[in-house]
């Protein structure tokens, strides 16, 4: 399964954004409206300048306390982070996402961006493409 049907499959082409200036209070009521656990660094909207994760926030706050909340999302980010493509596999992306240790990746096509996925939308497509294998092998098994 390629990352563009799992892009396909969520529904909505929208690709959540926060200024790289913007303060962190305002990325952590973003995550939190949009039930959401990153979001997308972007100075125009188009590019993946950074990405900002629950994890780099609780970081933040482990190491600076609460002022952490009032400096700037470029300060805490995750910078020039670790895009998949369209055309990109999901085993592809399942191995930079377990060898880099993260669960948010930014979609990018010609260094536009076009979606974020997670891991959990990586794991339940494969789990998907699996599960239809089987069937397909139990319906040859079985004659049908």
């Amino acid at each position: 399964m390629l990352v563009q049907q799992i892009i396909k499959s969520k529904g909505s082409a929208e690709v959540v954004t926060i200024s790289p200036s913007a303060e962190m209070s305002n990325a952590v009521a973003l995550l939190c409206a949009r039930k959401i656990g990153a979001v997308v660094v972007s100075q125009d909207g188009k590019s993946a300048d950074g990405i900002l994760s629950e994890r780099d926030i609780i970081r933040a706050l482990g190491s600076k306390g609460q002022v952490c909340l009032s400096s700037p999302v470029s300060d805490y980010m995750t910078k020039s982070p670790v895009c998949a493509a369209p055309g990109d596999s999901t085993d592809a992306v399942l191995e930079k996402m377990s060898e880099g240790r993260f669960r948010h990746m930014p979609v990018t096509d010609n260094d536009v961006l076009v979606g974020l996925i997670s891991i959990g939308d990586v794991v339940k497509a494969r789990l998907d493409q699996l599960s239809m294998e089987k069937d397909a092998l139990q319906g040859m098994i079985m004659g049908h």
